[in-house]
């Protein structure tokens, strides 16, 4: 490098502009960190738990409980049809006349 070189480089580092910051700058900063930092107040337990629920690692667990659930419901409806599907037709087999 020449030395016309090693004065430009100087001359480029000793001219950055500094931007102009707005008043308390810093201290809007740092209280947005601790805004963000700080827990959530939920106005209720159903908005936590809609929180909790809905995050991405829990959502496969809730997706699968609700299946569950739903086909555990299905089933015990299915049964009690069938129960009473068969009592009518055993009803109408025994006494025809009976059933309506």
């Amino acid at each position: 490098m020449n030395s016309d070189d090693l004065k430009l480089k100087a001359l480029l580092r000793g001219n950055r502009p500094a931007p102009v910051l707005p008043p308390r700058f810093q201290q809007n900063v740092w209280r947005r960190i601790e805004d963000a930092e700080a827990p959530a107040k939920s106005a209720s337990w159903m908005d936590a738990l809609a929180a909790l629920i809905l995050r991405p690692r829990f959502a496969f667990t809730t997706a699968a409980v609700l299946l569950m659930a739903g086909v555990f419901a299905g089933t015990l409806e299915g049964r009690q049809t069938a129960r009473h599907d068969a009592q009518m037709n055993y009803l109408a087999s025994v006494a025809p006349y009976s059933v309506r």
